[in-house]
């Protein structure tokens, strides 16, 4: 899953953008609000964490914009101003969730997990595909009565295939999903993870299919 954190403050937003890494997501993060509010539309987010303080732009200008463009991409706002007619504002606009600073590591975590969940429609935070299973709230993942051990981009790597088993996902949205912009990617990274994966599935987990040409499909029959 890839997130957007819009945040100007720079220590704020390193801990952010740590936070949600060791979470298994891709994450990008833009401190300026009119190129935030470009990367929205333009950029296959599952989540955008959206400061209101902002450069340029505010946050609520760049929620507007992306309501605007009928994007239903799933946003929290982050604010340190704790009014009513602000929160008001802000959930009229179109925020799907509202946390004030300084708010605890812990329930940010847990809010950007249950918005992620919502936006694919995934009420529940378990995925499963034949006798494999992934937590999505604990990123434990069971193979049969088996933990299976999996490193940070391993599982984000499952956790897409798995959120569409049984269909075909392209390489450059897997790949857009699991790295962020500002990271540095060897040009095999993915194809290397997706080996690792097979061989710890093997030999009675889904098969993870290479579509040639296309992309590659976790196949649970």
């Amino acid at each position: 899953m890839r997130v957007l954190v819009v945040e100007d403050d720079a220590a704020l937003a390193r801990g952010l953008v740590a936070a949600l890494r060791l979470a298994g997501l891709a994450v990008d993060h833009e401190a300026d609000g009119a190129e935030a509010a470009r990367l929205a539309l333009s950029e296959p987010y599952s989540l955008i964490v959206l400061d209101v303080g902002l450069p340029g732009l505010s946050g609520f200008e760049v929620l507007r914009r992306i309501r605007a463009a009928k994007s239903a991409v799933p946003v929290m706002i982050l604010t340190a101003r704790d009014a009513v007619t602000d929160r008001v504002r802000g959930l009229d606009l179109g925020a799907d969730d509202y946390l004030l600073k300084p708010f605890a590591p812990a329930e940010f975590e847990a809010r950007v997990r249950a918005l992620i969940r919502r936006g694919q429609g995934l009420p529940n935070p378990v995925l499963r595909c034949g006798a494999l299973s992934l937590d999505r709230a604990t990123g434990t993942v069971t193979l049969g009565d088996e933990p299976v051990s999996l490193r940070r981009r391993e599982l984000a790597v499952l956790t897409v295939l798995m959120a569409r088993a049984g269909q075909v996902v392209p390489k450059e949205r897997l790949s857009g999903e699991v790295f962020g912009f500002d990271e540095a990617v060897a040009p095999n990274a993915l194809e290397l993870y997706v080996a690792r994966l097979r061989k710890k599935l093997q030999p009675n987990g889904p098969e993870i299919r290479t579509i040639r040409g296309l992309g590659y499909l976790l196949d649970g029959r």
